[in-house]
């Protein structure tokens, strides 16, 4: 199997503190005999602003020039100009599947499961950025622009490990896009701004204003577990998934994805660094599917680390089989290993080594610490390729 789904023990539905997806629509895949096949992970891909090959499409192309640090003229906050110049680009995404209920939805049998945000990276092309968890299972997908059009979007290529997607819309005009800038060069501190339609199109191209509260979070969510993330307090509620979080110079920096709704918890919003994701929306653009790296393992998340420490065992990964011939077989490891370090850095579950996997791309190698009869072992793998197709 090439993909799992943890939710169960890890993120929206449980944790400490329980993080929760910012869309009303469910993308929680069924666990069979508690077997969730991991295989692995997103690399970090040379970045640029064009996608070069068969789909060229150049990126911060939005017509409006950045807007100054000084912000709106006349002493006004720089939030109104970027609610101005990048508002239009952003859009409502409705996702419609069957309900199974004849007397439930339209006439084609289908009705509305949840619904989300997006934002245009390229006008000409018609593509248009969100988070998958807000189109997964689609069976139609309806985008809504801010002139008031709802027009169909079709996917070009989604990626539920890294929890990105990209769509697309025909026949349309005068459309605006987004300028993308540096998420790299963020600081904590600095003020940011999300758009995004909380709710539904009843409150379409909400905007909130606030600072990053930090960089570089690591959240055990699927998808979210390939990057490290920005945390805001800019409001994020659901149905902000897949919208920008904008800089003061009108620059997305980042896709917001998630959101901390535990009682008590007030102002913890995430978002997946643009700059991250833009090597993984390229390549959604040109082939259709993402490449991620693979240690090619199914992974028995029932091996947690209170199980492990009641075997006196150490914490990690246990691997309950390795593809004959693939990257970790190659490697020498089995099943019944339990994977405890990448590199050097401490593995203690699946999502962690999804994580720690992100850092690298297809055909680099690595060390790969792993516990067997007692002992601990190193090997070198060379890290083989799966698709998100």
């Amino acid at each position: 199997m090439d993909d799992y789904d943890d939710r169960d023990n890890f993120g929206r539905r449980s944790g400490k503190p329980r993080i929760v997806s910012t869309v009303l629509l469910a993308v929680i895949s069924a666990v069979l005999g508690g077997l969730i096949a991991v295989i692995l992970v997103p690399a970090a891909y040379p970045q640029g602003n064009s996608l070069e090959g068969g789909n060229k499409v150049v990126v911060q192309q939005g017509e409006n020039p950045p807007i100054t640090s000084s912000g709106a003229t006349g002493g006004e906050s720089p939030v109104i100009n970027i609610a101005s110049t990048v508002g239009p680009a952003v859009v409502g995404v409705a996702n419609f599947q069957y309900s199974g209920n004849i007397f439930a939805g339209s006439s084609d049998g289908l009705s509305e499961a949840g619904s989300g945000s997006g934002f245009i990276i390229n006008a000409a092309h018609g593509y248009i950025v969100t988070n998958y968890h807000v189109i997964g299972d689609a069976e139609k997908i309806m985008i809504s622009l801010a002139d008031g059009r709802d027009v169909p979007g079709t996917l070009v290529g989604g990626d539920p490990r890294t929890d990105l997607a990209v769509l697309k819309i025909d026949g349309t005009k005068e459309l605006a896009a987004v300028q993308l800038g540096d998420s790299a060069a963020l600081k904590v501190g600095e003020s940011v701004v999300a758009i995004g339609n909380p709710g539904g199109q009843d409150f379409a191209r909400t905007v909130t204003a606030g600072v990053v509260s930090a960089t570089d979070r690591f959240l055990q969510l699927q998808g979210e577990a390939s990057f490290n993330l920005i945390q805001t307090d800019a409001a994020i509620n659901p149905g902000n998934s897949g919208g920008p979080l904008v800089n003061y110079s009108g620059q997305v920096v980042g896709i917001n994805s998630a959101k901390n709704d535990t009682q008590g918890f007030e102002g913890m919003g995430f978002a997946i660094p643009i700059s991250d994701a833009l090597p993984v929306i390229q390549q959604l653009i040109e082939k259709g599917f993402a490449s991620h790296p693979a240690l090619q393992i199914n992974i028995d998340d029932r091996y947690t680390e209170e199980y492990a420490s009641f075997k006196d065992w150490p914490a990690g990964c246990y691997i309950a089989s390795a593809e004959n011939g693939e990257a970790a077989a190659k490697a020498g490891i089995q099943a019944g290993d339990i994977i405890t370090a990448i590199n050097g850095t401490a593995i203690t579950n699946s999502l962690e080594l999804t994580h720690e996997l992100f850092k690298y791309k297809p055909g680099d190698k690595v060390s790969v610490s792993y516990f067997r009869g007692g002992s601990t072992y190193k090997t070198d793998a060379v890290l083989g390729e799966i698709r998100s197709e």
